[in-house]
């Protein structure tokens, strides 16, 4: 036995020597720091509600615009600003009209109110990859503080595959009680599930360019 075990060592230490010391990967090029563009192609906002306690109704917008302050040095620093147009609101299957009274004045108003807006205040980072983002969620002309976990999903500095400059990619998502917008119609009474729930579940997927497409110039 003692042979054995000496031997596997013995044949362990020739095989390190062999190989050298371990060589550690190289580290990517990565995107600077720098202002940034939300690119619209690669950029969705979904959001659910529970309906009737039987499931949670799902919807996304189309018309999304931001910008991004980027410094991945600093990301305690960073801060982003996106709008979204409530007309753009996607369904799916809708029944006749169901759209125009959605974005009517009993839900969005989009008519009163065309622009729902979120302008980043706090970047608390929370791990390698994530933070905490807080900032002003304007929703029906209402204006109040909402939080979002945001994961940094990675990305690459200028080059010749990509026309579009350095990229980046986010993960999002966060919560919020649409009565706090004024936006009460079809919420449950309490201890029922007959209605519409008054949280909004956000689920954001996105990228950002620092090259500013001709149309944002």
């Amino acid at each position: 036995m003692k042979t054995f075990t000496a031997l596997a060592a013995s044949t362990a230490l020739k095989l390190v020597m062999i190989a050298g010391p371990a060589i550690a990967a190289p580290v990517p090029p990565q995107p600077p720091a720098g202002a940034y563009i939300l690119d619209k192609t690669h950029t969705s906002v979904t959001f659910r509600v529970n309906h009737l306690g039987f499931s949670r109704y799902t919807a996304r917008f189309s018309s999304i615009d931001g910008r991004l302050k980027f410094d991945p040095a600093a990301p305690a620093t960073m801060s982003v600003d996106a709008t979204i147009d409530p007309l753009s609101l996607e369904l799916n299957a809708p029944p006749k009209g169901f759209h125009d009274e959605l974005t009517g004045k009993a839900w969005f108003n989009a008519a009163a109110f065309p622009a729902i807006t979120f302008h980043s205040t706090k970047v608390e980072v929370t791990g390698a990859n994530t933070a905490r983002v807080t900032g002003d969620l304007s929703l029906h002309g209402v204006t109040r503080p909402v939080t979002l976990e945001v994961t940094y999903n990675g990305g690459w500095p200028p080059n010749s595959f990509d026309p579009g400059g350095a990229r980046i990619g986010f993960s999002a998502h966060g919560a919020f009680k649409r009565s706090a917008f004024g936006m009460g119609m079809g919420i449950p009474a309490p201890g029922s599930t007959m209605g519409v729930g008054d949280e909004v579940e956000v689920m954001i997927e996105t990228e950002f360019s620092s090259k500013v497409p001709p149309a944002a110039k």
